[in-house]
């Protein structure tokens, strides 16, 4: 059933804000979807917006963060030091999003706050985004995703996917790569469980797979998941070296 955001519901949730009552708050919107919350911040005052925000935790929060609208997000962000942005938010998200959120801070808060993050990885992910120009590949990909090697026996690809795993919520495709980090084609998750562990990566995986370069232009990324029905598109470099991956939420609203 679809949320509706109704003057009452409002009353009683500024009533709850003026309180500081978290555990009223958490049980006005514990069952809400990120998008609904992110709907009724919008129709707050920063300052009761931040309110409201603190009770929420994790992923959650940071998933509400990305849906609020752009000056919301930007208001919102302005009343939390680096060290809040970094902790509570920049690592609960996607390499993408995160790079998202930083592109709207003040210059000197951007390297502040990147300096701040604990994982460096991300840290690094986060820059090289940031230098893709806006509406392409680049700029729309995250650097999350699921890797194997081709030369890999099914028994090294499953212990590494593990650990890639840990950093990812939804896993869309197991890309398949060489030596040089080519992509070469797909790894079917059901083949992978019904093969032997020795067997090789080589002889299971699916060569048949469409890949995106990294300066192509959103409307065509959008044109092409919408045609051919993907919810995950990989992207590579001038060689063919697997940079990212793009899915379909980040390209709906283009869509």
């Amino acid at each position: 059933m679809q949320f509706e955001l109704t003057k009452e519901y409002l009353e009683i949730l500024l009533h709850a804000i003026e309180r500081s009552d978290e555990h009223a708050l958490l049980e006005l919107v514990n069952e809400l979807h990120p998008a609904d919350i992110a709907e009724i911040m919008d129709e707050l005052e920063p300052d009761e917006a931040l309110v409201l925000y603190i009770v929420l935790v994790g992923h959650r929060a940071a998933d509400v963060l990305m849906h609020l609208e752009d000056d919301s997000r930007i208001e919102f962000l302005a009343q939390l030091t680096p060290k809040e942005i970094a902790e509570q938010f920049i690592d609960n998200l996607d390499s993408d999003d995160a790079a998202d959120m930083i592109s709207m801070l003040p210059e000197g808060q951007k390297e502040e706050v990147l300096s701040l993050i604990d994982d460096r990885q991300q840290a690094r992910d986060i820059v090289e985004l940031l230098h893709y120009e806006e509406g392409t590949a680049g700029a729309l990909m995250a650097k999350e995703l699921i890797r194997v090697n081709v030369n890999w026996t099914v028994s090294t690809a499953v212990k590494e996917m593990r650990k890639q795993a840990e950093q990812m919520d939804h896993i869309y495709t197991v890309y398949v790569v060489d030596d040089n980090d080519v992509l070469i084609g797909r790894l079917q998750v059901k083949k992978l469980l019904l093969t032997t562990v020795r067997s090789k990566i080589a002889d299971i995986y699916d060569s048949t797979i469409k890949s995106v370069n990294v300066d192509e232009d959103q409307e065509e990324i959008a044109s092409m998941m919408e045609k051919y029905d993907l919810v995950a598109l990989p992207v590579v470099d001038e060689i063919g070296r697997l940079l990212g991956r793009i899915t379909i939420d980040d390209v709906v609203d283009v869509i």
